[in-house]
């Protein structure tokens, strides 16, 4: 299994702004560290050749070694002494591991070599110390400082493609008119805005080509439904057999299509509107369920008062019913309970994909085509409950692989009736409603 690490953009780039930011510092820290310490032997060496030639002048009237100096000092380095031996005066420093450098100098006389050593001053070694504590102190402040802008810059970008990602996934939802590129806002121009006017450009060019095909299918449906209407009539007019009754029936089939797709194209356009009354919702969906499916029982378990548009609830009723009568089992169950109604049926349940993105025109999730419909009776309910200001939604009371044999199997379809009125546009902002048991 592939391990997969997700961050945010905010904490890439505090890490990568921190990462760049150490590694300067610690390089900075070596050079000058190196720096200081090479400038603070050259000084000592200097310091030291003056030492060792003030004591020569003092050996050369006294001879005898002042000073700490020595004469032909068996410690003396061999590099120093090979120097000494070109007539050369030299300074050396010997370092050997944990121990504090010795700064050496030499000067040749008459009979051998004048030398002078000293251990590197302890204050020298102090101020190394307090150097590279503050160059260890500045790296992490400089580390730290790095991180804080990596997240300041970094969130500010996490925002506006935050902001961004929830525009476009209310586009996807519907919302047309909603835009990106006003949701992410801001002063500052960058990438995010570049996005932005491509998504929305994308969104106009998706919604143009949407209504385009629309139009044409509402056309070819308006155009359609008088030739229908007629071909229905002359259908009446055959004698009585069996070729009359088959033709009527597809006549019918053919107009019932015609009229869906206009409704379709209708509630597509948005310009639908509702005509409130206030009902009691328990017993109109009782009665209207005894005229839609007798066979079908009701449970009122909670009566409500809606205001709400009748003929819409009744289609949207009426759709579900018809869904779960073709394809599912009986016993077919609708509950009322305050403003949420249910219909559940106990057949294999809704197929995954009408439950992953919802219902959709011409597909209704059967392997069988033939007369199983054409997958606009759920989009027709999903429409209306737009128009309604209400939330349709469908689950299954199993899963679609399990034994839906007994009573726990069964497809269930939910409709959420909203607490007020819907707005004049036909839409109501719905809260998130826990879903009930059924």
């Amino acid at each position: 299994m592939r391990l997969v690490l997700r961050t945010g953009v905010r904490w890439k780039i505090a890490m990568a702004i921190a990462a760049v930011g150490a590694l300067i510092a610690v390089a900075l820290s070596l050079v000058v560290h190196n720096a200081a310490r090479v400038s603070m032997l050259d000084s000592a060496r200097d310091m030291q050749l003056d030492r060792v030639t003030f004591a020569l002048r003092i050996y050369e009237s006294t001879k005898t070694p002042r000073f700490g100096a020595r004469l032909n000092d068996p410690a003396l380095p061999e590099e120093l002494k090979e120097k000494t031996e070109q007539g050369r005066r030299a300074t050396y420093v010997e370092e050997r591991p944990g121990e504090v450098p010795r700064i050496w100098a030499a000067v040749p006389v008459n009979n051998g070599v004048l030398s002078l050593q000293s251990r590197f001053t302890d204050r020298g070694a102090a101020v190394l110390k307090d150097l590279d504590r503050a160059l260890v102190i500045g790296s992490v402040s400089v580390v730290f400082g790095g991180c804080a802008l990596g997240i300041l810059i970094g969130g500010r970008l996490s925002r506006r493609l935050r902001k961004a990602a929830a525009a476009a996934g209310r586009m996807a939802q519907g919302h047309t008119e909603v835009r990106v590129r006003d949701a992410v806002g801001g002063v500052v121009r960058d990438e995010t805005d570049e996005l932005a006017r491509a998504v929305d450009a994308l969104a106009d060019a998706l919604q143009e080509r949407l209504e385009a095909e629309r139009r044409v299918t509402a056309d070819i449906a308006h155009e359609l439904r008088t030739p229908v209407t007629g071909l229905l009539t002359a259908a009446e007019l055959l004698p009585p057999g069996r070729p009359t009754e088959l033709v009527r029936n597809r006549a019918q089939a053919m107009r019932t299509l015609v009229e869906d797709v206009l409704e379709v194209a209708r509630l597509d356009g948005a310009s639908e509107r509702a005509e409130l009354q206030e009902i009691a919702l328990g017993e109109f969906v009782g009665r209207r369920v005894t005229v839609l499916n007798p066979d079908a029982t009701v449970r009122v378990v909670h009566e409500a008062r809606v205001s709400t548009d009748p003929r819409r609830l009744e289609r949207i009723l009426g759709n579900l019913l018809v869904n779960a009568a073709k394809h599912g089992r009986a016993p077919v169950e609708v509950s009322v309970e305050g403003r949420v109604v249910r219909v559940r049926d106990h057949g294999p349940g809704f197929p995954e994909t009408l439950l992953r993105e919802g219902p959709s025109r011409f597909r209704t999730g059967s392997s069988d085509r033939a007369g199983h419909g054409h997958g606009l009776g759920l989009t027709i309910a999903a429409g209306q409950a737009r128009v309604l200001g209400a939330r349709l939604t469908f689950r299954n009371a199993t899963p679609r692989n399990a034994d839906t044999t007994g009573a726990h199997g069964g497809a269930i379809a939910v409709l959420w009736l909203p607490e007020h009125a819907p707005t004049s546009t036909g839409s109501y902002p719905m809260l998130p409603v826990p879903d009930l048991p059924a």
